[in-house]
């Protein structure tokens, strides 16, 4: 199964005119509500720091957005510990309230697609000074907003001194606990049963104290991904919850592959893709700031088709399709492991 990609893509590119978005507009978190759809998408701009924002445009047909404002929406803060950049909101919405988990670093990454892959940009901190400073480490926190225009910080939700991304909350309740997928980079090694970077699962009780209670959940097995990481909020249907997820390889290309979790215990996989459903094959995937990158952040479902936004080279939004039934009849199809 390959996932429809839009003819109009890119559905959004940078803005030359507005210094925050002129280079980059990518990896957007999406909601749909009362026939329109939002994309809150990441920005940046040609700077050499490369600080790292977030706008908002608004559509009636899923594919043609407009900006809502010339400035952006959410901007790292002038002296908090997310001074350095806010990276790929992932929302989702309980009651009146959106929910919206975000990357963030103390200091801005710098031209980073300039680096080898996964080098650390290097900050004018003293060496000696702890980690999440002196390597700039990546976590993320939870901001809320009733309107998606304006924000209220609420704090980290991960451990400071990991590496600790693609933090994902599912949109309700499981069993009265709070479910967060995340990604700690440092969690690798026979203590923790995965060779690579992997995705975990947590519960809470009050969406912000996850510590010692996470599981490992996915971890890559197929050739197409050993680093993996939760993308887009979980959907549920009546086989369970669709969670899509990317996989990383010696090619260092981002693919996508979707699994399928139990609607009443999502710590259990009940299928997962071999064969990954998206990967990169246009030019706006493949000759951007990352040249070969599909990473979706967002996805909506209306009627029966699932909406998945994409950043596209980490320069792009993007925008692929399919029927969600479709969707969850070919992971139980296509499991890598049907022993399950």
């Amino acid at each position: 199964m390959k996932l429809t990609k839009s003819d109009k893509n890119p559905i959004l590119s940078p803005k030359k005119e507005n210094s925050w978005e002129s280079l980059v507009t990518c990896n957007p978190g999406a909601w749909y509500e009362d026939g329109k759809f939002y994309l809150l998408y990441r920005a940046a701009g040609d700077d050499k720091e490369h600080y790292i924002h977030f706008g908002l445009a608004e559509s009636e047909d899923g594919e043609t957005f407009t900006r809502v404002s010339d400035q952006p929406v959410f901007s790292p803060s002038v002296d908090g510990p997310d001074a350095g950049c806010v990276e790929d909101p992932r929302i989702i919405k309980m009651d009146d309230t959106y929910y919206v988990t975000y990357a963030y670093r103390a200091f801005p990454p710098g031209q980073y697609w300039k680096l080898s892959y996964d080098e650390v940009t290097e900050v004018k901190v003293a060496a000696s000074a702890p980690a999440v400073l002196s390597k700039n480490i990546t976590n993320t926190a939870l901001a809320i907003s009733k309107d998606l225009k304006s924000y209220q910080r609420v704090g980290r939700m991960t451990n400071p001194m990991l590496d600790d991304r693609d933090v994902i909350l599912f949109p309700e309740k499981v069993n009265d606990k709070f479910i967060m997928l995340h990604r700690p980079k440092e969690w690798v090694g026979k203590e923790y049963g995965t060779d690579h970077a992997s995705i975990w699962i947590a519960q809470s009780e009050d969406m912000m104290d996850w510590e010692g209670k996470s599981q490992l959940l996915l971890k890559g097995e197929q050739w197409w991904e050993e680093k993996v990481g939760g993308n887009t909020p979980p959907v549920l249907t009546d086989q369970g919850w669709v969670m899509l997820y990317h996989g990383v390889c010696e090619d260092k290309i981002y693919r996508v592959g979707a699994a399928l979790l139990d609607k009443n215990d999502p710590t259990k996989v009940l299928a997962r893709t071999k064969d990954f459903i998206m990967e990169p094959e246009f030019d706006y995937e493949t000759d951007g700031i990352y040249k070969g990158c599909v990473f979706p952040v967002g996805n909506v479902v209306k009627d029966d088709t699932l909406y998945i936004y994409y950043g596209a080279a980490d320069q792009y939004c993007a925008l692929a399709t399919c029927n969600i039934d479709e969707l969850v009849a070919f992971i139980k199809e296509n499991d890598a492991q049907p022993q399950r």
